[in-house]
């Protein structure tokens, strides 16, 4: 074997290798032409999926945004009086368009207008409305539901007075003084709405026992009885 690759490299033994290679690299290259032949003349045969990606077409950019709007513009109109010294000029030109202004109809007077007989008129008439001889109607304002009077009016109301009980613990004390107390007087002269303003505070619920079983005339206003908001003095004494 030695020898014959010897003999071989000296050109002694020829060898077919060569031929096989001019053969297989003509194979080779007609292999390579036909699959570069193939999809050119059969574009079906291409892989679909490869084709889609290759013919897709990217999708277009967004369209730029609208420009802004122009801006207004304001035009300013210089009145020019039409007095001139205190009096009036003509206009320089003449409107194009004359607006009329449409002014509302004024409601119909109920004081109507003086009839034909005589200086009295109507009775719905200026004349007759100022001499007519029908009487007036009679305003009456409302009375009001309650009024303030002072401590002395209310004491000459008073037509039932109970005397206070002097409390033992106060006396012992040596307390004595005054307790005032706000009430209300109804309009059948009951007392109501007691409550103390002042005193001593031994003196103030012997105070409100008494003054409950007061009665008072009721106050008239225009002849109608009204409820009465007054103070109430209750007076203790030691000696009395």
């Amino acid at each position: 074997m030695f020898e014959d690759s010897t003999f071989e490299s000296g050109g002694k033994i020829k060898s077919k290798s060569g031929r096989w290679m001019i053969v297989t690299g003509i194979i080779n290259l007609g292999i390579l032409i036909t699959m570069i032949l193939i999809p050119l003349i059969y574009p079906e045969a291409l892989p679909k999926a490869m084709m889609q990606t290759l013919l897709v077409a990217p999708p277009p950019p967004p369209p730029p945004p609208p420009p802004p709007p122009p801006a207004e513009i304001i035009k300013v109109v210089h009145v020019q009086s039409e007095m001139m010294n205190n009096q009036l000029i003509a206009p320089t030109k003449i409107p194009k368009d004359i607006k009329q202004v449409a002014e509302k109809e004024a409601p119909p007077s109920s004081m109507g207008v003086a009839g034909a007989e005589g200086l009295g008129g109507s009775s719905n008439g200026v004349i007759g409305g100022l001499f007519g001889t029908g009487p007036a109607p009679k305003v009456q304002a409302a009375p009001p539901k309650k009024v303030n009077i002072s401590a002395g009016v209310a004491q000459g109301m008073l037509i039932q007075k109970t005397t206070p009980t002097y409390p033992p613990i106060a006396k012992a004390a040596r307390v004595s003084g005054t307790v005032v107390i706000q009430a209300t007087i109804s309009k059948t002269g009951t007392i109501e709405n007691l409550h103390v303003v002042s005193g001593p505070a031994m003196l103030q619920q012997s105070a409100i026992d008494a003054v409950k079983s007061w009665r008072y005339r009721p106050y008239l206003l225009n002849n109608d009885p009204v409820e009465v908001e007054t103070t109430i003095n209750v007076i203790f004494t030691l000696g009395g």
